[in-house]
């Protein structure tokens, strides 16, 4: 906002004057205490010099004056700095969350002051990037680790033999855990904006048919009794694609977090004997994309609708991706979701349903300038 002619050259007026302003100005304020200091050792003097005291007892006041100003003054000077020692103490322990109220102030310590709240919030938002990438590797390699503990499992226990199928299950998931590693590091480049999508064109039907294969493996690891989980072998995936011969553009494996983990939350808050259904039909655009993710549960109240993609809300048990009872996760899987649709331009909801949970993901597909 531009400022009236008369206010500005006011301000730069003011601007101008601020050297000599003690309360916009350090080297001002002490000016003005060594100023203070000859102004009342002056006034002593002439009054020693006009009456019968003593100059003993004028210099002796004149002293007690002058320590006295230079302590208020040195005080109000010194507090910011012992405030930074302070906060940056509690920083080397861990505690990025504390700040120096001396960023009111208008003299050098302010502009220090808020400079040094500055580098502080940004070592929080570094410290909370660091442990939120953590739980995000853990969060997305719970999946691939469980399906493949399950198809090696079923070996072992002689359920299924290990016949070229089902060693090429447990390859995927293994090839699915090196590609998870890497890929998730590109979140620490998530806040530069610079990961990059590798798009390409996919049949929609077999892409989430092997998705929904990988859940329901997924689904019987989680069942085993020695992993302290609820069984949810009950749980009926299906699959709704329509055209059949539906295609998409899109990035298959950043597409696949965002399945992966609805499907995941859908499980988790499904009643006994439950349906998850996921739907895919053709969007607007060329090779555009409508999926949606729906479950038999209670669904999210229309307050927690707004929070659940937040990233470690974990909410009350009806808030989905939180979990059911006990098993309230990491708060991350619409989390990641979100982050994975957002990169593809997309939007990422909760829609209205008559009963349980719908969510609804659009992808933008190829646009008509790149098609």
């Amino acid at each position: 906002m531009r400022l009236p002619p008369g206010r500005a050259a006011w301000s730069r007026v003011w601007e101008a004057l601020r050297p000599f302003d003690p309360y916009r100005s350090v080297k001002a304020a002490l000016g003005a205490l060594v100023i203070g200091s000859v102004i009342i050792t002056t006034l002593l003097v002439f009054v020693a010099a006009h009456s019968d005291t003593e100059l003993r007892i004028i210099t002796i006041f004149s002293i007690i004056a002058s320590l006295l100003i230079t302590q208020f003054v040195a005080h109000g000077l010194s507090a910011p700095l012992d405030e930074m020692t302070e906060v940056t103490r509690a920083m080397a322990h861990g505690d990025y969350t504390r700040r120096v109220r001396a960023a009111e102030r208008r003299d050098e310590f302010g502009d220090l002051a808020t400079a040094f709240n500055r580098m502080a919030a940004d070592l929080e938002a570094v410290d909370t990037h660091r442990k939120e990438l953590v739980a995000n590797v853990s969060h997305e390699l719970r999946t691939p680790i469980a399906a493949l503990r399950a198809v090696l499992e079923n070996v072992v226990d002689g359920v299924s033999e290990a016949d070229p199928e089902t060693m090429r299950i447990a390859l995927r998931q293994t090839e699915r855990l090196s590609r998870l590693v890497e890929q998730l590091l590109d979140l620490s480049r998530l806040d530069n904006g610079v990961v990059p999508l590798h798009a390409r064109r996919f049949e929609v039907w077999p892409y989430l048919a092997g998705i929904l294969k990988e859940a329901s493996m997924a689904k019987s690891a989680a069942s085993d009794p020695r992993a302290g989980s609820h069984s949810r072998k009950d749980v009926h995936l299906n699959l709704d694609v329509f055209p059949p011969d539906l295609t998409a553009h899109a990035d298959g494996e950043r597409l696949h977090q965002v399945v992966a983990n609805l499907i995941d939350n859908a499980v988790k808050h499904s009643p006994a004997h439950g349906r998850v259904t996921v739907r895919a039909r053709r969007g607007d655009g060329a090779q555009s994309l409508e999926l949606e993710v729906i479950d038999e549960g209670p669904g999210i109240p229309e307050a927690e609708r707004h929070r659940v993609f937040e990233r470690f809300n974990r909410g009350g048990p009806k808030a989905a991706g939180q979990g059911s009872g006990g098993d309230g996760g990491t708060g991350l899987g619409l989390a990641i979701a979100r982050w994975a649709v957002d990169l593809h331009g997309g939007r990422i909801g909760v829609a209205e349903s008559p009963r349980g949970c719908r969510i609804k993901v659009s992808l933008p597909g190829v646009d008509r300038d790149q098609g």
